[in-house]
């Protein structure tokens, strides 16, 4: 058995819930221990800051407000749930880490670097997966995708405080994480997630063998 962190980072509607399910079958199929979890949220704590986080009734929350929040929920999660998780040999799959923060809060906010980096040291503890999985795809198409969930679901009019973003936002949120990946190549594969689901998760199925060597 092996303990891995693994984290699929994307703009809304790009898919990650469903190819964490997806990857988590298969990894079990494997034979591996997994446990699925998510930013923000994970916990009891952090599912209580994900609710004032997404509430669309929000709409006054400062920046840096949003940040320390994350970073709350984040501190919280990595030491409750994530370090437990590897001590056991268990490969962790997350839903959003702290790219998300860089992304979101850092481009498409406007958050100093110097910040954001002293607020990852402190939340995560250094804590760093050893493989990010980016579900790219343009952001007009990954929020249509979001809006039409919610519609099939029959959510309409409850769009998240995010969704209800202009789309410039959710472009610099793109942007922000395509310059992630340029970044830390080692660490984050870039996956198309423009495609279908299974098309889309065989790709990702095969990063993760090919990186961690996981069969």
């Amino acid at each position: 058995m092996v303990a891995m962190f693994i984290t699929l980072e994307g703009v809304e509607g790009c898919g990650k819930t469903t190819q964490l399910d997806l990857l988590a079958k298969h990894l079990k199929g494997l034979g591996h221990k997994v446990q699925i979890t998510r930013e923000p949220g994970g916990t009891p704590i952090g599912e209580r800051i994900r609710a004032i986080l997404l509430d669309s009734a929000h709409s006054e929350m400062e920046p840096v407000t949003e940040l320390l929040l994350y970073a709350a929920a984040r501190h919280q999660h990595v030491s409750e749930i994530i370090l437990k998780a590897l001590k056991s040999d268990i490969i962790v799959l997350c839903d959003r880490y702290a790219d998300a923060t860089t992304a979101y809060q850092g481009a498409a906010r406007n958050i100093d670097d110097k910040v954001l980096n002293e607020i990852h040291r402190i939340a995560t503890g250094g804590l760093m997966p050893h493989l990010t999985i980016l579900l790219d795809c343009p952001a007009q198409v990954g929020l249509k995708r979001a809006l039409a969930r919610n519609a099939k679901e029959k959510v309409e009019g409850r769009a998240d405080r995010f969704e209800r973003e202009k789309m410039a936002f959710h472009e610099r949120v793109r942007e922000g994480y395509l310059a992630i990946a340029r970044a830390e190549p080692e660490r984050v594969a870039v996956i198309d997630a423009s495609q279908d689901a299974q098309t889309t998760h065989r790709r990702v199925a095969e990063v993760v063998k090919k990186r961690l060597k996981l069969a």
